[in-house]
Protein backbone atom coordinates (compact mmCIF):
# COMPACT_ATOMS: atom_id res chain seq x y z
CA UNK A 1 0.00 0.00 0.00
CA UNK A 2 2.66 2.30 0.97
CA UNK A 3 4.70 1.69 -2.44
CA UNK A 4 0.96 2.63 -4.43
CA UNK A 5 0.93 5.52 -2.62
CA UNK A 6 4.26 6.94 -3.64
CA UNK A 7 3.29 5.83 -7.27
CA UNK A 8 0.66 7.95 -7.40
CA UNK A 9 2.37 10.96 -6.10
CA UNK A 10 5.08 10.76 -8.57
CA UNK A 11 2.61 10.71 -11.45
CA UNK A 12 0.79 13.49 -10.08
CA UNK A 13 4.25 15.36 -9.71
CA UNK A 14 5.20 14.61 -13.57
CA UNK A 15 1.96 15.33 -15.19
CA UNK A 16 2.31 18.89 -13.19
CA UNK A 17 5.81 19.50 -14.33
CA UNK A 18 4.61 18.24 -17.81
CA UNK A 19 1.52 20.91 -17.02
CA UNK A 20 4.35 23.93 -16.52
CA UNK A 21 6.59 23.19 -19.47
CA UNK A 22 3.20 23.38 -22.20
CA UNK A 23 2.17 26.54 -20.53
CA UNK A 24 5.96 27.72 -20.44
CA UNK A 25 5.94 26.89 -24.36
CA UNK A 26 2.45 28.44 -25.20
CA UNK A 27 3.68 31.88 -23.72
CA UNK A 28 6.54 31.97 -25.20
CA UNK A 29 4.72 31.11 -28.65
CA UNK A 30 1.84 33.62 -28.26
CA UNK A 31 3.58 36.18 -26.26
CA UNK A 32 1.03 35.42 -22.98
CA UNK A 33 -1.47 33.03 -21.69
CA UNK A 34 -5.39 33.76 -21.92
CA UNK A 35 -7.50 34.10 -19.12
CA UNK A 36 -9.64 30.52 -20.25
CA UNK A 37 -6.19 28.97 -20.16
CA UNK A 38 -4.93 29.95 -17.10
CA UNK A 39 -8.26 29.09 -15.73
CA UNK A 40 -8.28 25.92 -17.09
CA UNK A 41 -4.69 25.31 -15.59
CA UNK A 42 -5.71 26.67 -12.27
CA UNK A 43 -8.47 23.87 -11.61
CA UNK A 44 -6.49 21.19 -13.08
CA UNK A 45 -3.62 22.02 -10.09
CA UNK A 46 -6.39 22.25 -7.83
CA UNK A 47 -7.85 18.71 -8.64
CA UNK A 48 -4.01 17.35 -9.04
CA UNK A 49 -3.54 18.72 -5.20
CA UNK A 50 -6.58 17.45 -3.89
CA UNK A 51 -6.27 13.95 -5.45
CA UNK A 52 -2.19 13.67 -3.46
CA UNK A 53 -3.93 14.55 -0.64
CA UNK A 54 -6.51 12.15 -0.43
CA UNK A 55 -4.28 9.54 -2.19
CA UNK A 56 -0.62 9.70 -0.39
CA UNK A 57 -0.98 12.35 2.85
CA UNK A 58 -4.59 10.95 4.38
CA UNK A 59 -3.07 6.98 4.07
CA UNK A 60 0.20 8.51 5.61
CA UNK A 61 -1.45 10.08 8.27
CA UNK A 62 -3.49 7.30 8.88
CA UNK A 63 -0.95 4.20 9.20
CA UNK A 64 1.49 6.19 11.26
CA UNK A 65 -1.43 7.12 14.03
CA UNK A 66 -2.25 2.78 13.95
CA UNK A 67 1.54 2.68 15.08
CA UNK A 68 1.83 5.17 17.43
CA UNK A 69 -1.76 3.76 18.83
CA UNK A 70 -0.16 -0.42 18.65
CA UNK A 71 3.02 1.04 20.43
CA UNK A 72 1.19 2.71 23.35
CA UNK A 73 -1.12 -0.36 23.89
CA UNK A 74 2.07 -2.42 24.22
CA UNK A 75 4.19 -0.16 26.84
CA UNK A 76 0.45 -0.34 28.46
CA UNK A 77 0.39 -3.77 28.87
CA UNK A 78 3.67 -4.29 30.44
CA UNK A 79 3.50 -4.95 34.56
CA UNK A 80 4.02 -1.49 36.47
CA UNK A 81 6.98 -1.59 38.72
CA UNK A 82 8.00 0.36 41.41
CA UNK A 83 11.93 1.43 41.46
CA UNK A 84 14.18 3.80 43.61
CA UNK A 85 17.45 4.95 42.63
CA UNK A 86 20.75 3.95 44.52
CA UNK A 87 21.94 6.90 46.16
CA UNK A 88 24.74 7.29 48.54
CA UNK A 89 24.54 7.85 52.26
CA UNK A 90 25.22 11.21 53.95
CA UNK A 91 29.00 12.38 53.74
CA UNK A 92 28.92 13.03 57.33
CA UNK A 93 28.99 9.37 59.27
CA UNK A 94 25.52 8.64 61.80
CA UNK A 95 27.50 6.95 64.67
CA UNK A 96 25.64 7.50 68.09
CA UNK A 97 26.35 5.06 70.98
CA UNK A 98 25.46 4.77 73.89
CA UNK A 99 27.03 5.00 76.98
CA UNK A 100 27.22 5.28 81.01
CA UNK A 101 29.30 8.46 82.72
CA UNK A 102 31.96 7.26 85.27
CA UNK A 103 33.64 9.08 87.25
CA UNK A 104 37.86 9.76 85.77
CA UNK A 105 38.93 8.29 89.07
CA UNK A 106 37.13 6.73 92.02
CA UNK A 107 38.46 4.79 95.12
CA UNK A 108 37.52 3.13 98.47
CA UNK A 109 39.10 4.57 101.70
CA UNK A 110 39.48 1.66 103.70
CA UNK A 111 40.47 1.35 107.43
CA UNK A 112 44.77 1.48 108.21
CA UNK A 113 44.10 0.98 111.92
CA UNK A 114 42.19 -1.07 113.79
CA UNK A 115 40.10 0.56 116.42
CA UNK A 116 36.93 2.32 117.11
CA UNK A 117 35.36 5.35 115.02
CA UNK A 118 35.53 8.66 117.54
CA UNK A 119 34.38 11.01 114.60
CA UNK A 120 33.25 11.26 111.34
CA UNK A 121 33.69 14.84 110.05
CA UNK A 122 32.05 14.16 106.24
CA UNK A 123 28.90 12.07 104.65
CA UNK A 124 27.69 11.15 100.93
CA UNK A 125 27.96 14.07 98.55
CA UNK A 126 30.10 16.48 100.50
CA UNK A 127 32.85 17.83 98.11
CA UNK A 128 36.16 17.52 99.33
CA UNK A 129 39.40 18.59 99.21
CA UNK A 130 42.85 16.29 98.67
CA UNK A 131 44.20 15.75 101.92
CA UNK A 132 41.25 16.90 103.87
CA UNK A 133 40.44 15.02 107.28
CA UNK A 134 37.53 12.32 106.97
CA UNK A 135 37.59 10.98 110.16
CA UNK A 136 39.40 10.18 113.16
CA UNK A 137 39.91 6.26 114.66
CA UNK A 138 40.47 6.05 118.51
CA UNK A 139 42.90 2.58 119.02
CA UNK A 140 43.90 2.95 122.52
CA UNK A 141 45.98 -0.47 122.29
CA UNK A 142 48.01 1.69 119.25
CA UNK A 143 49.52 3.79 122.23
CA UNK A 144 50.88 0.54 124.47
CA UNK A 145 52.45 -1.30 121.23
CA UNK A 146 54.20 1.68 120.85
CA UNK A 147 55.98 1.92 124.54
CA UNK A 148 55.79 -1.60 124.16
CA UNK A 149 58.49 -1.01 121.37
CA UNK A 150 59.96 1.68 123.07
CA UNK A 151 61.15 -0.35 125.82
CA UNK A 152 61.86 -3.52 123.56
CA UNK A 153 64.21 -0.66 121.76
CA UNK A 154 66.30 0.29 124.85
CA UNK A 155 66.25 -3.39 125.97
CA UNK A 156 67.49 -4.39 122.49
CA UNK A 157 70.49 -1.43 123.01
CA UNK A 158 71.48 -2.71 126.00
CA UNK A 159 71.94 -5.95 125.00
CA UNK A 160 74.28 -4.42 121.88
CA UNK A 161 76.51 -2.89 124.40
CA UNK A 162 76.63 -6.22 126.40
CA UNK A 163 77.92 -8.05 123.54
CA UNK A 164 80.16 -5.24 122.49
CA UNK A 165 81.63 -5.18 126.48
CA UNK A 166 82.19 -9.33 126.45
CA UNK A 167 84.06 -8.47 122.67
CA UNK A 168 86.51 -6.46 124.49
CA UNK A 169 86.99 -8.67 126.79
CA UNK A 170 87.54 -11.72 124.46
CA UNK A 171 90.00 -9.57 122.88
CA UNK A 172 91.52 -9.36 126.06
CA UNK A 173 91.68 -13.10 127.01
CA UNK A 174 92.75 -13.42 122.95
CA UNK A 175 95.64 -11.10 123.08
CA UNK A 176 96.69 -13.13 126.68
CA UNK A 177 96.66 -16.30 125.16
CA UNK A 178 98.62 -15.57 122.15
CA UNK A 179 101.09 -13.86 124.82
CA UNK A 180 101.54 -16.99 126.76
CA UNK A 181 101.22 -18.96 123.70
CA UNK A 182 104.88 -17.17 122.66
CA UNK A 183 106.57 -17.54 125.14
CA UNK A 184 105.69 -21.06 126.26
CA UNK A 185 106.88 -21.54 122.40
CA UNK A 186 110.33 -19.84 122.82
CA UNK A 187 110.58 -22.70 126.23
CA UNK A 188 109.86 -24.94 124.34
CA UNK A 189 112.64 -24.39 121.75
CA UNK A 190 115.00 -24.20 124.62
CA UNK A 191 113.89 -27.64 126.00
CA UNK A 192 113.02 -26.46 129.26
CA UNK A 193 108.89 -27.22 128.57
CA UNK A 194 107.24 -30.34 127.43
CA UNK A 195 105.48 -30.26 123.93
CA UNK A 196 102.78 -31.05 126.17
CA UNK A 197 102.66 -27.77 127.98
CA UNK A 198 103.17 -25.78 124.64
CA UNK A 199 100.36 -27.63 122.56
CA UNK A 200 97.64 -26.83 125.68
CA UNK A 201 98.57 -22.71 125.35
CA UNK A 202 98.34 -23.27 121.98
CA UNK A 203 94.71 -24.70 122.07
CA UNK A 204 93.83 -22.31 124.57
CA UNK A 205 95.13 -19.12 122.37
CA UNK A 206 93.26 -20.42 119.70
CA UNK A 207 89.96 -20.78 121.70
CA UNK A 208 90.25 -17.21 122.75
CA UNK A 209 90.67 -15.99 119.36
CA UNK A 210 87.08 -18.08 118.52
CA UNK A 211 85.43 -16.34 121.22
CA UNK A 212 86.28 -13.12 119.95
CA UNK A 213 84.08 -14.19 116.73
CA UNK A 214 81.47 -15.61 118.29
CA UNK A 215 81.32 -12.51 120.45
CA UNK A 216 81.46 -10.26 116.86
CA UNK A 217 78.68 -12.29 115.31
CA UNK A 218 76.35 -11.93 118.99
CA UNK A 219 77.03 -7.89 118.46
CA UNK A 220 75.84 -8.17 115.03
CA UNK A 221 72.81 -10.21 115.97
CA UNK A 222 71.78 -7.94 119.06
CA UNK A 223 72.37 -4.53 116.03
CA UNK A 224 69.82 -6.55 113.78
CA UNK A 225 67.55 -7.17 116.71
CA UNK A 226 67.67 -3.53 117.36
CA UNK A 227 67.21 -2.71 113.66
CA UNK A 228 64.05 -4.58 113.65
CA UNK A 229 62.56 -3.50 117.13
CA UNK A 230 63.05 0.24 115.37
CA UNK A 231 61.56 -0.75 112.31
CA UNK A 232 58.10 -2.26 114.61
CA UNK A 233 58.52 1.62 116.43
CA UNK A 234 57.74 3.17 113.31
CA UNK A 235 55.08 1.01 111.99
CA UNK A 236 53.27 1.21 115.21
CA UNK A 237 53.96 5.48 114.51
CA UNK A 238 52.81 5.18 110.94
CA UNK A 239 49.53 3.25 112.25
CA UNK A 240 49.33 6.05 114.37
CA UNK A 241 49.27 8.32 111.61
CA UNK A 242 46.26 6.51 109.76
CA UNK A 243 44.26 6.87 112.37
CA UNK A 244 43.56 10.51 110.83
CA UNK A 245 41.68 9.62 107.82
CA UNK A 246 42.55 11.89 104.96
CA UNK A 247 40.88 12.29 101.22
CA UNK A 248 43.39 10.77 99.09
CA UNK A 249 42.39 13.32 96.18
CA UNK A 250 39.77 16.48 95.81
CA UNK A 251 36.34 14.73 95.17
CA UNK A 252 32.37 14.04 96.24
CA UNK A 253 32.11 10.84 98.99
CA UNK A 254 30.00 8.47 97.35
CA UNK A 255 29.37 6.08 99.87
CA UNK A 256 29.78 6.65 103.69
CA UNK A 257 29.55 2.83 106.35
CA UNK A 258 30.89 3.81 109.08
CA UNK A 259 29.69 6.35 111.70
CA UNK A 260 30.97 7.59 115.35
CA UNK A 261 31.17 4.40 117.71
CA UNK A 262 32.03 1.75 115.12
CA UNK A 263 34.22 -0.87 115.22
CA UNK A 264 37.07 -1.15 112.01
CA UNK A 265 39.71 -2.97 111.37
CA UNK A 266 42.71 -2.76 109.37
CA UNK A 267 42.30 -3.42 105.72
CA UNK A 268 38.84 -5.07 105.89
CA UNK A 269 36.60 -2.37 106.68
CA UNK A 270 35.56 0.29 103.94
CA UNK A 271 35.25 4.05 105.31
CA UNK A 272 34.21 5.78 102.57
CA UNK A 273 34.16 5.63 98.46
CA UNK A 274 35.45 8.94 96.46
CA UNK A 275 34.65 9.92 93.21
CA UNK A 276 36.88 12.64 91.08
CA UNK A 277 33.40 14.45 89.19
CA UNK A 278 35.28 17.77 88.15
CA UNK A 279 35.92 15.43 84.76
CA UNK A 280 34.20 12.41 83.68
CA UNK A 281 34.62 9.66 81.47
CA UNK A 282 32.31 7.31 79.52
CA UNK A 283 33.47 3.87 77.24
CA UNK A 284 31.78 3.06 73.75
CA UNK A 285 31.86 0.18 72.10
CA UNK A 286 32.06 1.45 68.52
CA UNK A 287 31.38 -1.46 65.50
CA UNK A 288 34.22 -2.90 63.82
CA UNK A 289 32.79 -1.03 59.94
CA UNK A 290 33.39 2.27 62.37
CA UNK A 291 36.38 1.82 64.18
CA UNK A 292 39.16 3.01 61.77
CA UNK A 293 36.96 6.41 61.42
CA UNK A 294 37.87 7.19 65.43
CA UNK A 295 41.07 8.88 66.67
CA UNK A 296 42.24 9.94 69.49
CA UNK A 297 42.04 13.93 70.32
CA UNK A 298 38.27 13.37 68.30
CA UNK A 299 35.59 15.48 69.47
CA UNK A 300 32.49 13.65 70.50
CA UNK A 301 29.36 15.09 71.32
CA UNK A 302 27.44 13.92 74.57
CA UNK A 303 23.43 14.15 74.89
CA UNK A 304 21.40 13.12 78.14
CA UNK A 305 17.83 12.69 78.02
CA UNK A 306 17.45 14.55 81.95
CA UNK A 307 18.95 17.88 80.42
CA UNK A 308 16.28 18.71 78.09
CA UNK A 309 18.27 18.61 75.41
CA UNK A 310 21.19 20.03 76.32
CA UNK A 311 24.89 18.80 74.07
CA UNK A 312 28.21 18.84 76.05
CA UNK A 313 31.51 18.43 74.09
CA UNK A 314 33.67 15.69 75.06
CA UNK A 315 36.91 14.24 73.63
CA UNK A 316 38.34 10.61 72.79
CA UNK A 317 40.93 10.06 75.24
CA UNK A 318 42.46 6.58 74.66
CA UNK A 319 41.08 3.45 72.26
CA UNK A 320 41.80 -0.07 72.81
CA UNK A 321 43.37 -0.38 69.85
CA UNK A 322 42.36 -3.59 69.38
CA UNK A 323 38.58 -5.44 68.59
CA UNK A 324 36.93 -7.77 71.44
CA UNK A 325 36.85 -10.88 69.69
CA UNK A 326 33.95 -11.59 71.13
CA UNK A 327 32.24 -8.57 69.94
CA UNK A 328 34.21 -7.27 66.99
CA UNK A 329 33.51 -3.87 68.77
CA UNK A 330 36.61 -1.12 69.93
CA UNK A 331 36.50 0.10 73.19
CA UNK A 332 36.53 3.90 73.09
CA UNK A 333 36.84 6.19 76.33
CA UNK A 334 35.82 9.24 76.10
CA UNK A 335 36.25 11.91 78.49
CA UNK A 336 34.41 15.40 79.08
CA UNK A 337 34.90 18.45 81.52
CA UNK A 338 32.70 18.48 84.18
CA UNK A 339 33.66 21.28 86.33
CA UNK A 340 30.02 22.76 86.74
CA UNK A 341 29.05 19.51 87.76
CA UNK A 342 26.04 19.12 85.40
CA UNK A 343 26.69 15.61 84.83
CA UNK A 344 27.05 13.08 87.63
CA UNK A 345 28.61 9.30 87.61
CA UNK A 346 26.03 6.67 86.60
CA UNK A 347 23.91 8.72 84.11
CA UNK A 348 23.14 7.63 80.53
CA UNK A 349 23.74 9.55 77.52
CA UNK A 350 23.78 9.09 73.64
CA UNK A 351 27.51 9.65 72.41
CA UNK A 352 27.47 11.52 68.90
CA UNK A 353 31.00 10.19 67.15
CA UNK A 354 30.30 11.25 63.40
CA UNK A 355 33.06 12.72 61.34
CA UNK A 356 33.07 13.58 57.45
CA UNK A 357 33.31 10.04 55.21
CA UNK A 358 35.61 10.44 52.27
CA UNK A 359 34.21 7.48 50.58
CA UNK A 360 30.30 7.46 51.28
CA UNK A 361 28.54 4.28 50.93
CA UNK A 362 26.21 3.71 48.55
CA UNK A 363 22.84 3.05 49.79
CA UNK A 364 19.91 0.65 48.74
CA UNK A 365 16.02 0.45 49.85
CA UNK A 366 15.73 -2.01 52.63
CA UNK A 367 12.54 -3.24 50.31
CA UNK A 368 14.45 -4.05 46.85
CA UNK A 369 16.56 -6.61 49.06
CA UNK A 370 15.83 -10.40 47.68
CA UNK A 371 17.16 -13.18 50.08
CA UNK A 372 18.02 -16.23 47.98
CA UNK A 373 20.04 -19.40 48.31
CA UNK A 374 22.88 -18.13 46.31
CA UNK A 375 23.41 -14.48 48.63
CA UNK A 376 21.21 -10.96 48.62
CA UNK A 377 20.58 -9.99 45.31
CA UNK A 378 18.45 -6.99 44.00
CA UNK A 379 16.25 -6.58 40.79
CA UNK A 380 18.01 -3.51 38.66
CA UNK A 381 15.67 -2.33 36.00
CA UNK A 382 17.90 -1.46 32.84
CA UNK A 383 17.14 1.88 31.05
CA UNK A 384 15.21 -0.30 28.30
CA UNK A 385 12.90 -1.66 31.33
CA UNK A 386 15.09 -5.21 31.30
CA UNK A 387 14.88 -6.39 34.79
CA UNK A 388 18.59 -8.06 36.14
CA UNK A 389 19.27 -9.69 39.23
CA UNK A 390 22.65 -8.78 40.95
CA UNK A 391 23.91 -9.82 43.73
CA UNK A 392 25.04 -7.41 46.32
CA UNK A 393 27.56 -6.85 49.25
CA UNK A 394 25.60 -5.77 52.71
CA UNK A 395 27.16 -3.53 54.67
CA UNK A 396 25.44 -1.64 57.90
CA UNK A 397 21.15 -1.93 58.46
CA UNK A 398 19.77 1.22 58.69
CA UNK A 399 16.52 0.29 58.99
CA UNK A 400 14.27 1.62 55.80
CA UNK A 401 17.76 1.61 54.25
CA UNK A 402 21.02 -0.59 53.98
CA UNK A 403 24.75 -0.37 52.69
CA UNK A 404 25.76 -1.99 49.57
CA UNK A 405 29.28 -2.57 49.74
CA UNK A 406 29.64 -4.16 45.98
CA UNK A 407 27.19 -4.95 43.19
CA UNK A 408 24.90 -2.14 41.96
CA UNK A 409 26.38 1.52 40.44
CA UNK A 410 25.30 4.74 42.01
CA UNK A 411 22.03 5.70 39.84
CA UNK A 412 20.84 2.15 39.30
CA UNK A 413 17.38 1.36 39.66
CA UNK A 414 16.02 -0.77 42.13
CA UNK A 415 12.45 -2.55 41.78
CA UNK A 416 10.70 -2.03 45.03
CA UNK A 417 8.98 -5.00 46.76
CA UNK A 418 9.88 -7.39 43.33
CA UNK A 419 6.87 -9.76 42.67
CA UNK A 420 6.98 -12.89 40.04
CA UNK A 421 6.32 -11.17 37.38
CA UNK A 422 9.87 -9.12 38.23
CA UNK A 423 12.46 -11.82 36.50
CA UNK A 424 15.08 -12.21 35.50
CA UNK A 425 15.11 -10.69 31.59
CA UNK A 426 11.52 -9.52 31.91
CA UNK A 427 10.51 -6.01 30.76
CA UNK A 428 9.04 -4.12 32.80
CA UNK A 429 7.44 -0.53 32.92
CA UNK A 430 9.03 1.19 35.97
CA UNK A 431 8.06 4.06 37.84
CA UNK A 432 9.86 6.23 40.01
CA UNK A 433 8.76 6.93 43.47
CA UNK A 434 9.20 10.49 44.04
CA UNK A 435 8.22 10.51 47.79
CA UNK A 436 11.37 8.43 48.64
Amino acid sequence: MNQTNNGAEERLQAEIDDLKRQLAQRKARSGGPSVGTLLVFLLLIGGLALAGYFLGYLPRMRREQVLAAESRSGIESLPVVNVELVGRSAAQSNLVLPGNIQAVAEAPVMARATGYVKKRYVDIGDRVKQGQVLADIEAPELGQQIRQAKAAIDQANQTVQQAEAALVQGRANANLARVTRDRYEALFTQNVISRQERDTHQAQYEVAEANVQALEKAIGAAKSNATAVEANLARLKELLGYQTVRAPFAGVITVRNIDAGALVNEGNTLLFRIAQTDRLRTYLNVPQAEADSVRVGQRAKLSVPDLKGRTLTGTVARTANALDPATRTLLVEVQIDNAGGALMPGMYTQVDLSVPRKNPPLMIPADALVVRADGPQVAVVNPDGKVHYARVQLGRDLGAHLEALSGVEEGDRLAVNPGDVVREGATVKAVEDRKK
